[in-house]
């Protein structure tokens, strides 16, 4: 909230950078820590989050070693591309709809790498050393230092905004048991040794103890014992050593070209001047200018991905990346020209021997429908192209996505309405505490009979308005309306000021009680207050009719009460008793502009800070002769502390 920004985030929604970055900043503002540090741990998290969301296995699977995990990402999203019809990105904010970064990493003899980094997104690239460095730990057991050792610009030749080349290192992480492993299986491998070294030669188990090494020394290898190890290096079977797969290759193919042809519909070769040399049949189909050998490929394709020039040195510097062809539409047959073009997405493989490029590949198609709009059917997809079934698949998988995209929809707006309702409520429940004491409130909401109660010593009070019979007599009724609602406005807050509770108002007459619905030992005192607070007050309120400030009379009396809710419809909370008609009695018989005070009032405030003066008997009707008193002032409490002004 505190970035300016929503508070909620869908899955399957597109956000803009500028939402990351608002928060980002934010975030290194409230933390008082750098920009690349929160990235970075937004990195671990969000990789954590992948994990979380159904992507494990995913991530898993994309290599035995740090290095081939990397080489892999960007085949990561090819893959994710299969289930969002956006390319998305690895790197996160939250799945942008935008072109995914690309991913090269190159080996050094020291054992460290060199992992570039391609993007279009700048200001992200911190995110990456979070990621990379949260995967290696999980997955492989070690952890890695990431530095940025080049950044420059390269917009030109790749499409990109932003290249960063990080040094990556790595230190294994082993806990103590894996070191006591360690230790017992170096001795295995010493006992092994001296088993072979019997049968066969030195050379032999020279070359043995190099691969080993070799495999041993791999970058960021898999965690893995070393008993698997072991067994994996040296076999003892038939008194050989086994030195590894050596693969066997015929001395000629066989397969001959229409065979090839037919099996790969999907294929292309082509020469260092991009000239094709051969093409499967179903793309001889679709795209017929590829049926004249030697015509230029990038006439007729574009590479959607990675975003590299077409040359065979581009080509070959990302050639673990899976490549994505387009059809150019100017190129295409009359027929196609309004349907959406083809992707192809497949390897590239370099054949040094014939100086040639090997483009493997198939249709890229995510759905049936997107086979429809081409006019393309299965059929033309080989039996043994695992795109048929990731094709089918994927259309239950879009299914069930649309179904969870809509039910998290629905979760959202439930939540929404959930705020809203708890807003409407709290309202209904302020308006319900303005009308009834909160405990009495909740009672009658939870279905309860609100009970009577007495309370020895409580104080109240009664105003009205002077005169107010002629000023009702000489104005309107919305004169009378603006002005008691002015006036009243004023005697509420007072009340929030010195915590009394408003009984009732009937016509211009205030009536509040100090004590009830909690009895508090200070009750006289608080209603004495808020009653100089309305002397004031009441200067701030004019007369329709003279121009002049209002003149209001007040009176208090204290006593025992019985309080208790009466009606269904329209509840109060009601008080009954003497004390009620001595308040009335000392309000009607007071003097304008003055707070009127019984004896028992008095009693109550006489050493309590208030300056006060004996008014004497007077006669009350229904009473007789009583003993009455003016409040005058508090001594303690200035003007602004009575008004709760700050």
């Amino acid at each position: 909230l505190q970035a300016g920004v929503q508070d909620s985030f869908l899955t399957f929604e597109v956000y803009k950078d500028e939402i990351t970055m608002q928060l980002v900043d934010k975030a290194c503002k409230i933390l008082g820590v750098p920009a690349d540090i929160v990235l970075r741990e937004f990195g671990e998290y969000f990789f954590e989050f992948c994990k979380h969301s159904g992507y494990d296995h995913m991530l898993r699977t994309l290599g035995g070693n740090l290095y081939e995990f990397i080489e892999n990402l960007d085949a990561l999203h090819s893959y994710l591309s299969l289930s969002y019809q956006a390319r998305l990105s690895f790197s996160p904010v939250f799945l942008q709809e935008m072109n995914a970064p690309s991913f090269r990493v190159e080996k050094n003899e020291d054992g460290s790498m060199h992992l570039h980094y391609y993007s279009d997104r700048r200001g992200l690239c911190h995110i990456v050393p979070g990621i990379i460095g949260a995967a290696a730990l999980d997955f492989f057991n070690i952890e890695i230092s990431m530095e940025i050792v080049n950044q420059t610009e390269e917009e030109e030749r790749t499409g990109k905004k932003e290249h960063i080349v990080f040094l990556v290192t790595q230190n294994p992480v082993f806990s103590y048991k894996e070191r006591s492993a360690f230790s017992c299986s170096s001795q295995y491998l010493a006992d092994s040794e001296n088993q072979v070294e019997s049968r066969a030669n030195k050379e032999d188990l020279e070359k043995a103890k190099n691969t080993a090494r070799d495999r041993g020394s791999s970058v960021c290898p898999v965690k893995k014992s070393h008993w698997k190890t072991i067994r994996g290096i040296i076999t003892l079977g038939k008194g050989k050593l086994l030195r590894g797969f050596d693969p066997v290759y015929p001395k000629s193919l066989w397969v001959d070209t229409k065979t090839f042809c037919n099996g790969l519909p999907f294929h292309m070769v082509f020469d260092k001047e991009l000239r094709v040399k051969q093409a499967g049949v179903s793309i001889q189909k679709i795209v017929p200018g590829l049926q004249t050998m030697g015509i230029c490929l990038d006439q007729y394709f574009s590479i959607v991905h990675p975003e590299v020039p077409f040359t065979i040195s581009s080509i070959q510097k990302f050639i673990n990346s899976q490549f994505v062809f387009q059809t150019r539409r100017e190129m295409m047959p009359e027929s196609w020209k309004h349907r959406p073009m083809l992707e192809l997405r497949g390897q590239m493989i370099w054949m040094e021997s014939l100086q040639c490029m090997l483009y493997l590949c198939s249709p890229l198609l995510r759905t049936l429908h997107e086979l429809e709009e081409r006019q393309m059917h299965i059929a033309d997809i080989a039996p043994h192209d695992v795109t048929r079934d990731l094709i089918l698949l994927n259309q239950q998988r879009l299914a069930e996505m649309e179904l969870s995209n809509q039910l998290e929809r629905k979760k959202e707006e439930l939540r929404i309405l959930s705020k809203h309702l708890e807003e409407e409520k709290k309202k209904t429940e302020a308006l319900l505490y303005a009308m009834l004491p909160q405990h009495v409130a909740n009672q009658l909401k939870e279905g309860k009979q609100v009970e009577a109660g007495e309370f020895k010593e409580c104080t109240i009070l009664f105003s009205d308005v002077v005169t107010f019979t002629n000023i009702c007599a000489q104005c309107e009724p919305i004169q009378i309306v603006l002005m008691l609602n002015s006036m009243y406005l004023r005697f509420d807050r007072l009340t929030t000021v010195h915590d009394v509770y408003k009984v009732e108002t009937i016509g211009d007459a205030y009536m509040v009680v100090g004590g009830v619905p909690v009895p508090v030992p200070t009750h006289a005192e608080r209603v004495a207050n808020f009653a100089l607070g309305m002397i004031i007050a009441a200067k701030g309120v004019q007369n329709p009719v003279s121009g002049s400030p209002i003149q209001i009379r007040v009176g208090i009396h204290t006593g025992p009460v019985l309080a208790g809710v009466v009606g269904e419809k329209m509840p109060r909370y009601c008080l009954f008793g003497d004390t009620v008609n001595i308040a009335s009695r000392m309000e009607s018989h007071g003097v304008p502009s003055k707070i009127h005070l019984s004896s028992n009032a008095y009693q109550c405030l006489k050493y309590k800070n208030f300056e006060m003066t004996e008014r004497g008997e007077i006669e009350v009707k229904g009473k007789g002769k009583m003993h009455t008193y003016f409040l005058i002032r508090n001594k303690t409490a200035t003007e602004n502390e009575i008004m709760g002004r700050p």
